[in-house]
């Protein structure tokens, strides 16, 4: 995708932001496509006022690989899960809402995106399941069973080395860094976060497949916990893992995405007492990264069982 343009409102451009556009001969329909902000604020209408100094970002338009159709995983009247491949954000977010995975599925369902309601996010670069509610009464429903404990997400996950010890619960407090976009065990304002995690299998070189278990839903927590522990995941630059991996073979791989998946969710149902269980394949790019590594294809299936 071509970079972000910004552009600062000079004096006598106009007080909207169609003025901004034309000046800048920019696209008018970024507006519709939610790819033109004002600071931080996303533009809805494109007669929303701008001063003199403000900064207006224009989003690349989308390739068509970034608006590719999304598999549905599960419907119910009123909760549909969908399988979110790696490399588009969840909800819409600078570059646009045209690539999110909300506006794909909803396309995908002959829906409108505001209909869907994300009751978990993930990562722009993690794949697999979320689930979206159809109703307010579902989101609803989902948000208590996420304070309650009874929202059940289970990830696998490749790391750069092998926790210690094997399994257990990484239960450091995170808050926010430095860069506002990442976080940090203790970090600025740090909250409550507790994962539980399982070495499921490892590679020669000491590379692990670790079966993960996010009891709480901090901004990054898998990643950060998994770094904190001396384990970044690979393809995690953000968080301590290199950029590339040279094996003994002299060959070299350069993961292009972070090598966690959201494999298995269990989710309340709209009957009471009943329940949604949804699976999400693993994607090929991981398994292909697990066997480059030297290592064994079983152990996809050991972590689905290791947790």
């Amino acid at each position: 995708m071509k970079p972000v343009k910004r552009y600062v409102v000079p004096s006598g451009t106009g007080r909207v932001v169609r003025d901004v556009l034309a000046h800048a001969s920019a696209d008018p329909r970024a507006v519709i496509e939610g790819r033109v902000f004002v600071g931080r604020k996303r533009v809805v209408r494109d007669d929303e006022p701008v001063r003199e100094g403000d900064i207006v970002e224009i989003a690349a338009v989308l390739s068509v690989e970034q608006r590719a159709p999304i598999t549905v995983l599960a419907r119910t009247d009123d909760l549909v899960a969908v399988d979110k491949p790696a490399g588009i954000p969840t909800i819409p977010d600078h570059a646009g809402a045209a690539h999110a995975l909300v506006t794909l599925a909803a396309r995908a369902l002959g829906l409108d995106a505001s209909s869907l309601h994300a009751t978990s996010r993930l990562d722009r670069e993690v794949s697999g399941v979320v689930v979206f509610a159809l109703t307010r009464d579902a989101a609803s429903r989902l948000s208590g069973a996420r304070t309650r404990g009874e929202y059940q997400r289970n990830y696998v996950a490749i790391s750069a080395r092998a926790p210690e010890p094997a399994s257990g619960v990484w239960s450091e407090s995170i808050g926010r860094a430095a860069d506002p976009r990442l976080r940090k065990v203790g970090g600025r304002d740090p909250a409550p976060a507790l994962t539980r995690y399982s070495d499921c299998g490892r590679a020669p070189r000491g590379e692990a497949m670790l079966s993960v278990t996010p009891v709480t839903g901090r901004t990054h927590q898998i990643r950060v916990h998994a770094a904190h522990a001396g384990a970044p995941l690979l393809g995690d630059r953000a968080y301590g893992a290199k950029a590339r991996i040279v094996l003994e073979s002299g060959q070299v791989l350069e993961p292009r995405r972070i090598a966690l998946h959201a494999l298995h969710i269990v989710v309340p149902a709209e009957r009471a007492g009943s329940v949604l269980t949804v699976v999400a394949p693993v994607p090929q790019e991981l398994r292909d990264l697990w066997s480059a590594l030297g290592g064994d294809a079983s152990s996809w299936d050991v972590s689905t069982t290791c947790a």
